[in-house]
């Protein structure tokens, strides 16, 4: 497999004979394509995108995004990674978000709410689980908000994504990301206006979960405890994927989640 680092967004590779990535999307509903009109424009100014083995990201079949979360611009800057490689992403994210006329266009343009602490939580992996099984793609970030870490290493991730990674066949792709956060501070809560921002993806190679899958399907029982193991293994890839973009050594443990959920966590994951 080539390691070619993809200089910029929206850089073809010019060895390979995958497919056109327009010709791997499917026929959008007009709501997406509001999106894409509105989101596409905005990431190219705000952020400089450049990609490391975009080559990893599948062109087509069921694909779940795990990411770090360092700002709440991440979407923004992630919805750019996943349409560069040809295809069409749908973040889990907090039910806030989900309001008045931009939560109807979310809505209709294949976004997926989530509602913690209530059935409406496991309804939301319902409806990822069908949204994999159509072989879409679905972004997740797993710690459910921005890393409280001071240095934005990631903590503590909730374990829907690994519930959700066990009972589909989806590929689970980790991806570290860096850089937006220079953008929004959520730590200090500043916004520093400029544009093109150097931003960087590392997509990882997919997690194997084969056997995990086929012990599961055999009777093992899904506890608490397999799902706390497997959450942190897709973290722990994330986390070193992120020390090689950042070039310093990742901490041996995740930092701790906050215990009550502030301001600002707009994007996350199911619980």
């Amino acid at each position: 497999m080539s390691h070619d680092r993809f200089p910029e967004a929206g850089v073809a590779r010019r060895s390979g004979r995958a497919p056109s990535r327009w010709r791997t999307r499917k026929p959008l509903p007009p709501a997406l394509w509001f999106c894409v009109v509105v989101v596409y424009p905005v990431a190219s100014l705000l952020f400089r995108l450049r990609y490391r083995f975009a080559e990893r990201f599948p062109r087509t079949g069921p694909v779940i995004v795990v990411a770090n979360h360092i700002s709440i611009l991440d979407p923004l800057a992630c919805a750019r990674l996943v349409w560069d490689c040809g295809r069409v992403p749908h973040f889990l994210a907090k039910a806030s978000v989900f309001k008045g006329t931009a939560g109807r266009i979310l809505r209709a343009a294949g976004q997926i709410p989530v509602a913690r602490g209530s059935a409406e939580a496991r309804s939301s992996l319902a409806a990822a689980e069908a949204d994999l099984a159509a072989g879409n793609v679905v972004v997740i970030y797993p710690e459910g908000s921005v890393t409280r870490d001071p240095d934005w290493w990631p903590m503590e991730a909730r374990t829907g994504v690994a519930r959700l990674a066990l009972t589909t066949d989806a590929v689970v792709l980790p991806v570290a990301q860096w850089g937006a956060h220079r953008l929004h501070d959520y730590h200090a809560k500043k916004l520093h206006l400029r544009l093109r921002v150097p931003t960087e993806y590392l997509v990882g190679e997919p997690v194997d979960l084969a056997a995990l899958r086929a012990e599961l399907r055999a009777g093992r029982p899904m506890t608490a405890e397999l799902l706390r193991e497997v959450t942190d293994r897709m973290m722990g890839a994330v986390r070193d994927q992120l020390a090689e973009v950042r070039g310093e050594p990742a901490p041996a443990v995740f930092a701790p989640h906050p215990l009550r959920t502030l301001p600002g966590d707009l994007p996350g994951s199911a619980a």
